[in-house]
C-alpha cells in the first residue's frame, strides 16, 4: 500500500524532547509528568489507527514505529505508553458501530489501554454483559479514558470497553525499570456493559473487523510484539546516545571501543528488523511464513538488545552507572521491556517459525 504521511513522525521530536527533560522526573516518581501525557495526545499517538471519518488520521504502522523509536531515545516508559496508546485504539476499532460512536464521541483522542490476558469473567444479560475481574500490568492507566479488558463467557473470550468512572486502579506496578508506564492492575466490579461495547476475542486474533480501515484488519499474530519491541528498541537507540556521551572527550580503552561498535551494530539490526515488521504489515503479506518472521524477529530484537544495553554499560564503565544517569535508566528500560511474554521466543516463535521453515 502507498504510505500516508500522518505528520505523526514528525510530531513525534517535540515530544522526545519534552519526554527527555522530564525522564528522570518520571523514573523517580514512577508516573509520566502531565505535560509529557498531553505532548502524547497533542502528537496524535492515541488517534493514530482511529478511521479518518472519526477525525483520526488512518495512520500506517510504519509511521507509528518511526515516531515511537523517537520517542524512546527521550524516555522508554513514554515510548511504551505511546505505542500501547495507539495500538489500543487499534483494538477498540473491533467495536461495533454504535461502540465506535461512544469511545470517540467526544474526539479521536482518548486514552484507551488495554488488558488482554483474559482475566475477568462476563455473564450475559438483556442488552449486553456483567463483568467482574482484575487484570494486571495495564499500561497507561493512570491517564486512560477508557480500559479495554478480556473476559471469558461460557467458553468464549470477549474484550469489554469500560469508562474510567467504572473501574478501581490499583497501584500494584514495581518494576525496576519502565518505571513510569503505570502498568497497574485494573478492578471491575459487577459492571454492565452493553452490547455495543463488546467484541470477540476470535476478532481480534483474525483481525476481523466491519470497519473498512485496512490497520483494523489485520491479524493479531501478524502484528504480535511489534507493540513492544519498538519501545525496546527506541530504548537502546537512547542507551546509544547516554554511552556516546559519557564517553566523548575521554581516553577510550580498546575495549570500550568494541564494546560500543558491537552494541551500535545489534541496535541497528533490531532496528531494521522492527521496521521490516512494521513494513509487512503496511504491506498486508499476511502469509503464515511473514507472521512467523514477525514474531521471530521481535523476539531475536529483544535478545540482542539486552545485550547491546549491557555492552553499552560495559564500554562507559562506572560513570555510566551514576545515580540519575540517562545510560542506567536505558539499561533497565531495556532489560524489563524485554522480558515481555510477547517478546519471548517461546511464546512468539517456537510454534510458528519452524514450521514455516520446514514448509
Amino acid at each position: 500500500m502507498t504510505a500516508q504521511n500522518t505528520g505523526l513522525a514528525a510530531a513525534a521530536e517535540k515530544v522526545k524532547l519534552i519526554a527527555a527533560e522530564h525522564a528522570a522526573q518520571a523514573d523517580a516518581t514512577r508516573k509520566l509528568a502531565p505535560e509529557v501525557v498531553e505532548a502524547l495526545r497533542e502528537a496524535g499517538f492515541a488517534r493514530h489507527f482511529v478511521a479518518a471519518g472519526r477525525g483520526g488520521a488512518q495512520g500506517t504502522f510504519a509511521e507509528l514505529t518511526e515516531a515511537v523509536l523517537l520517542v524512546g531515545q527521550g524516555c522508554s516508559a513514554a515510548a511504551w505508553c505511546a505505542s500501547l496508546s495507539a495500538y489500543s485504539s487499534r483494538f477498540a476499532a473491533l467495536l461495533p458501530r454504535e461502540g465506535h460512536d461512544e469511545i470517540w464521541a467526544s474526539g479521536p483522542d482518548a486514552f484507551v489501554v488495554t488488558g488482554q490476558p483474559p482475566m475477568g469473567k462476563g455473564t450475559a444479560v438483556d442488552g449486553g454483559h456483567r463483568l467482574s475481574g482484575r487484570w494486571t500490568y495495564v499500561s497507561g492507566v493512570d491517564f486512560a479514558d477508557w480500559a479495554l479488558l478480556c473476559g471469558v463467557v461460557g467458553e468464549e473470550g470477549r474484550f469489554f470497553a469500560v469508562p474510567r468512572k467504572d473501574f478501581t486502579v490499583l497501584e500494584t506496578w514495581d518494576s525496576v525499570g519502565m518505571k513510569a508506564t503505570s502498568s497497574h492492575s485494573v478492578v471491575v466490579d459487577d459492571v454492565f456493559v452493553p452490547s455495543h461495547l463488546s467484541f470477540s476475542r476470535t476478532d481480534l486474533v483474525t483481525g476481523t473487523s466491519w470497519s473498512p480501515v485496512e490497520s483494523h484488519n489485520v491479524p493479531f499474530q501478524a502484528v504480535g510484539g511489534l507493540t513492544f519491541a519498538a519501545p525496546a528498541v527506541g530504548a537502546a537507540m537512547g542507551a546509544l546516545d547516554a554511552c556516546v556521551s559519557v564517553l566523548s572527550g575521554k581516553k577510550q580503552a580498546v575495549t570500550s571501543a568494541v564494546d560500543l561498535v558491537r552494541a551500535s551494530g545489534q541496535v541497528e539490526s533490531a532496528k531494521l528488523l522492527v521496521e521490516q515488521n512494521a513494513r509487512v504489515l503496511d504491506d498486508r503479506e499476511f502469509t503464515p511464513a511473514a507472521m512467523a518472521r514477525n514474531e521471530r524477529n521481535v523476539a531475536y530484537a529483544a535478545e540482542v538488545l539486552v545485550d547491546a544495553v549491557g555492552g553499552l554499560v560495559r564500554a562507559a564503565g562506572t560513570s555510566g552507572l551514576a545515580e540519575g544517569g540517562a545510560l542506567q535508566r536505558f539499561w533497565r528500560d531495556v532489560v524489563s521491556s524485554s522480558s515481555h511474554v510477547a517478546l519471548r521466543y517461546e511464546t512468539a516463535s517456537v510454534r510458528t517459525y519452524p514450521a514455516s521453515l520446514y514448509g
